[in-house]
């Protein structure tokens, strides 16, 4: 079932590419923005998330976080957000139960056949736990609106 706007977010623990895990519950009291992305170092992945890093100051302050999440190994997390100068946590969901609660995992990928890849979407959970913002990309070739995310991290300060 489709994660709406006004639902408690699902919580989860991950681990990060410095082999720690990490709680949504970890970041209460703040605002954070869930960016989940099928693939490390393809394409559209890497300008998602280089947009995110370029941009941070409208993502990222006392009042907000950035998790990134994908179903890659830590180990392939870590090499990508050396490789890419990432500064916000990537987090391993290579398990998929994040994807699953946050109901954005593709039975099958459009392209090559692969089973159980996240779809790209971007999730605002409020200082309380509550979800605020929910996009779903139609296709994995598409990124999340920057502006509304921005605009409704700015309004939640």
């Amino acid at each position: 079932m489709a994660i709406e706007i006004g639902t408690r977010a699902p919580q989860f623990t991950l681990y990060n590419t410095e082999k720690q895990e990490v709680n949504l519950k970890d970041y209460q009291g703040k605002n954070v923005l869930i960016l989940f992305f099928p693939l490390a170092f393809t394409g559209v992945c890497t300008k998602e998330l280089c947009t995110v890093r370029d941009d941070i100051g409208n993502y990222e302050n006392a009042a907000s976080a950035v998790l990134g999440i994908s179903i890659d190994s830590l180990f392939v997390l870590e090499k990508f957000k050396a490789e890419q100068n990432i500064g916000f946590p990537l987090l391993s969901d290579f398990n998929k139960t994040t994807a699953k609660s946050f109901d954005v995992l593709y039975e099958e990928f459009p392209a090559f056949g692969m089973q159980g890849v996240s779809q790209r979407a971007a999730f605002i959970v409020d200082k309380e736990g509550v979800v605020q913002y929910a996009e779903v990309c139609p296709t994995p070739g598409d990124l999340p609106n920057f502006e509304a995310i921005t605009n409704k991290l700015k309004e939640l300060e």
